[in-house]
């Protein structure tokens, strides 16, 4: 080709689409200009060969990130955050509401967060805002401002600043959501349920998972339904844990409401009947449940009614996660697995015979269509340079010293995962620990 680019990425093996393919991708202004048979020679001022072995794949997207920066910054922040994340693969993060204080519930708060993500983002950042009581008057504010949709919950979030709504708290504000054509997300628990079971025991899992039963999740996904099909609004379920919801989800689809789901690799790799009594590194909300309830999962991602899997990474100091005790009841809830998603998905996706162009629709594709960025989590041309070059035969143990999160607790501490991320590039520029920082903060407006 006589055309000039500045970067061309010669990759005997790329996930193109939905299969492998041989191509040259050529780059020029930090999007994919062309992808051309793999014996182009193309005219740029660099080219950068992939290592035998290794596969090119679009960056990841991850929606669901708990960054908690400003507030709770000991927690995590978006250093170590973006770090962690371009070290596993991920170009694009859409971070959560809370933990941060303040929470992102008005527009005051936004420029606050953006304001702190600004100068250290390694990777491109969203933002979702916060549905709590007393707020839906803020919605078209943070809505016009570029937050990509809306988060709630339906049970106490854990922090004081970020209340749950009741179900007719949920009612107006998937009402206003609709108005604006914005996306509602849902932690879906029902209290009433949660109330009702017996409480968390000390350092017993069974005890601990048995006061989170997944009729909690069940009863709430009823209610989300309800709101969307009064409202006509488009609703998330956020960190699906109970297989036991398909059915109703299922069925509500068939009926034209408009619901999408997520599940995190925790749940998909993760099983009740492998956690230690004590092990609090493994307490999330919802829990960790049964085999059986996780091959139903799998088995619904297959069939696409689970569209999604994101990391729902919360992490915390080590001290709150009470590793002393062991103590599930007073240990926080959260799993911090923003830079093992990749591994952990691809090593359970191996022992299934299912193949690379899945996971990337999974961890890539699906997860940036639902924040409308088309330009994202995907090879093609228009589209952002966000690459990485992924082995997926080499192998690893998880050390938590040597991840880029804040705080070295992981609940896969010691476990041989498949597939290495060796490098990432975001609009066609290496990203990481070694390079400069040029993440840019991303919005509704960037939507195409």
């Amino acid at each position: 080709m006589t055309e000039s680019f500045d970067t061309a990425f010669v990759a005997p093996r790329a996930v193109v689409g939905d299969r492998e393919v041989a191509c040259v991708i050529g780059v020029r202004d930090g999007r994919i200009a062309v992808v051309a048979p793999f014996d182009t020679e193309l005219n740029a001022r660099s080219i950068v060969r992939l290592a035998e072995g290794e596969v090119l794949l679009p960056g990841l997207v991850d929606t669901h990130v708990h960054i908690n920066e400003p507030g709770r910054t000991e927690w995590e922040g978006f250093e170590t955050a973006t770090l962690a994340a371009a070290a596993g693969g991920v170009t694009t993060l859409v971070d959560m509401p809370l933990n941060s204080i303040p929470a992102t519930t008005r527009f005051e708060a936004l420029e606050v967060k953006r304001a702190a993500a600004a100068e250290q983002a390694h990777v491109d950042v969203g933002f979702w805002g916060g549905a709590v009581p007393g707020n839906v008057s803020e919605f078209a504010a943070l809505h016009e401002a570029g937050v990509l949709g809306f988060k709630a919950f339906l049970i106490d979030s854990g922090v004081p600043e970020f209340a749950a709504l009741d179900e007719r708290g949920l009612l107006e504000a998937m009402a206003e959501t609709s108005r604006l054509g914005a996306l509602m997300l849902v932690h879906c628990e029902d209290p009433g349920v949660v109330a009702a079971a017996l409480p968390p025991r000390g350092r017993s899992y069974e005890a601990f998972l048995g006061s989170r039963p997944a009729v909690a999740e069940d009863v709430a996904i009823g209610h989300v339904l309800d709101a969307a099909r009064a409202t006509g609004g488009r609703a998330h379920v956020v960190h699906l844990s109970s297989s036991s919801a398909l059915a109703s989800l299922r069925a509500a689809r068939a009926d034209g409401v408009q619901v999408t789901i997520e599940t995190c690799p925790h749940y998909l790799a993760l099983e009740a009947e492998t956690i230690p009594d004590g092990a609090t590194q493994f307490k999330c909300c919802p829990p960790i449940r049964e085999r059986e309830n996780q091959e139903r999962l799998w088995e619904a991602l297959f069939a696409g009614e689970i569209q999604m899997i994101v990391s729902d990474h919360s992490p915390s100091p080590a001290s709150l996660k009470r590793l002393d005790s062991g103590d599930f009841g007073e240990a926080w809830g959260g799993i911090a697995s923003l830079q093992l998603g990749l591994p952990i998905i691809w090593t359970a996706a191996c022992a299934r015979d299912r193949g690379l162009a899945e996971v990337v629709e999974w961890m890539a594709r699906a997860p940036a269509d639902l924040v409308g960025l088309g330009h994202k989590g995907r090879i093609a041309v228009g589209a952002d340079a966000d690459l990485v070059a992924f082995d997926p035969s080499a192998s690893f143990v998880v050390e938590p010293e040597r991840l880029l999160h804040r705080h070295p607790v992981s609940a896969y501490a010691g476990r041989e995962l498949r597939g290495v991320v060796r490098r990432t590039w975001l609009r066609g520029q290496p990203a990481g620990r070694a390079d400069p920082r040029h993440g840019r903060l991303i919005s509704r407006g960037e939507q195409r």
